[in-house]
């Protein structure tokens, strides 16, 4: 029986990371992903209405992730967490370490990062662990480049960064493919450039979302 199954247990949805997870103050509703997951906002996401944990049972929200976060950051938000029960962990990092740095990258710092993430994760107290990649912000128009990388270039370490971060998810948990879903976007789903807007908050919900429900008892569909 897995977590989600165990509908009389309160299941803890921990996050760590960037403002991925941690893009409640980008809108004005003051809403997250991680909060989405726990109960809906039937009246902004009627489409989700019945699908977060509150019909699993319940779940509660520890929200570690940071606005500004990097794989840096990750060890001080693991400092004293413990998995008491029924938990879950979401991971979004990458997209900072990419501009502050690894988009021109030959390659040390992607292993340095990957060193780093792998620690992280091995480290992680929490079963199981739900890992995202990174999104691209212009949805694949060269026409949009804010970084002032050679766009080659770019996406090749965007490329690198997530084949990284996909291997690790195949060996500690489950990859999240925010990357493909945000390709089906548009401008309406950031906020700041680079940050996930209102709508952005509940598409990165949709996708973590799409993988707890594998974790679910038969009967519970996703949304589309």
């Amino acid at each position: 029986m897995t977590a989600l199954s165990r509908r009389r247990s309160m299941l803890t949805v921990f996050t760590f990371g960037d403002s991925v997870l941690d893009c409640g103050h980008y809108n004005r509703y003051g809403v997250s992903p991680g909060e989405l997951l726990v109960r809906n906002r039937d009246d902004l996401f009627p489409e989700f209405r019945g699908q977060d944990l509150s019909t699993l049972g319940g779940g509660r929200l520890e929200q570690l992730a940071q606005d500004g976060g990097t794989v840096n950051s990750l060890p001080r938000q693991l400092r004293g967490v413990k998995s008491h029960g029924p938990a879950v962990a979401l991971v979004s990092v990458g997209g900072n370490d990419l501009l502050q740095g690894l988009l021109l990258d030959a390659g040390p710092g992607f292993e340095e990062f990957r060193r780093k993430l792998s620690a992280f994760l091995t480290a992680l107290p929490i079963r199981p662990v739900l890992i995202a990649n990174v999104y691209d912000p212009t949805v694949g128009d060269d026409r949009h480049n804010f970084t002032g990388v050679p766009v080659e270039r770019a996406r090749g370490n965007h490329q690198r960064m997530n084949n990284l971060i996909a291997e690790l998810a195949s060996e500690h948990g489950v990859l999240v493919d925010l990357h493909r879903h945000f390709l089906e976007g548009d401008a309406s789903w950031f906020t700041s450039t680079i940050e996930p807007s209102l709508r952005g908050a509940s598409e990165v919900r949709r996708c973590f979302w799409r993988e707890l429900v594998k974790l679910r008892p038969a009967g519970v569909e996703a949304a589309p």
